[in-house]
Parts: structure tokens; sequence; C-alpha cells
């Protein structure tokens, strides 16, 4: 449990709550009540995007056996789920939550955050997080990676043949 508090805090509250906070402070933002229409995308946006990290991120404790965070990393390749239509729905959850709070916030700042973080782990992932997860898992995951797109989800949620779960 204690994993996972330390995750959930370094992890995406810094990224969802502490990040904006200061960008916010650090502009001078005055709020400004956002129009209906921004009000319903943005509240739609937070409850899909907590939704789809909340979900992900139970994936990882029951089928990974782990954290998303590098210090605890899930001993299992997770392919369940929403894991079956994109590599990374719980970074997607995370964007969706962040592009909420620009709707939410009416702050172009926010959304320069969204996309600086968006880059980021773009570039995390393609040069880091993947050649670690073909050390861990192998051709399993090299066959995943095949077949699931990074961040536009499949159609039809893909099915390795044969199933392998370590």
């Amino acid at each position: 449990m204690f994993e996972w508090l330390k995750t959930i805090l370094i992890l995406p509250f810094n990224v969802v709550v502490i990040i904006p906070s200061l960008i916010l402070y650090l502009s001078n933002y005055s709020y400004k009540m956002p129009n209906k229409v921004f009000l319903i995308i943005g509240i739609i946006l937070f409850i899909l995007g907590l939704f789809l990290a909340i979900w992900t991120m139970v994936l990882f404790n029951n089928i990974g056996k782990g954290t998303p965070a590098p210090w605890n990393p899930p001993k299992n390749l997770v392919i369940e789920g929403p894991y079956c239509y994109v590599r990374n729905p719980m970074i997607i959850g995370i964007l969706l939550i962040l592009t909420s709070e620009y709707f939410l916030l009416n702050s172009i700042q926010i959304l320069w955050w969204v996309i600086l973080f968006f880059i980021i782990n773009n570039i995390h992932f393609r040069i880091f997080e993947e050649k670690q997860l073909e050390k861990n898992f192998g051709e399993d995951y090299i066959k995943y990676k095949k077949n699931v797109p990074m961040w536009l989800p499949r159609l039809t949620p893909w099915r390795p043949t044969p199933y392998t779960r370590k």
C-alpha cells in the first residue's frame, strides 16, 4: 500500500496538481468561469481520464504485480483492458485529466503544459521505457509493440496467439 501511495503522490499528483498549480501561480493566473461548453467538456474529460487512470493502475497492481514507478516496475506484462487497444492508456488518462484542467480553468498555460507533458512522455517512452520493457519481457513485448499503437487506440482489442502472460 505504501508503494502505491508513494507512486501516486510522486507521479500523477505532481503532474496534475502540483505542476499546474505552480504554472498558474507563476503566471499570475486569474480564474475566469468557463462557458458552459468548456465546463461540460472539462467535466467529461476529467471523469474519463480519472476512470482510465484508476483502471490502469488497478491492472498494474493486480496483473503486473507492481506500480508504474521505475523503482517498483510491474513483474508481468499488462495487456488486458485498455492495454489491448493502446500501449499507454495510463498516460492518456493523465493527459485527459490535464486537458480537463485546461477547459475547467480556462487557462492556455495549462494547455501548454499538456502539450509539453505529452512530448516529454513520447520521447521518454521511445528512448527509455520501451527498451526496458523489451529487456524485461522480450518477445512478448516486441509482439505487443508491433500490434498495439502507442497513442491512438486500435478499433478492436489485440490478443496474442497463443496468449502468454508471465
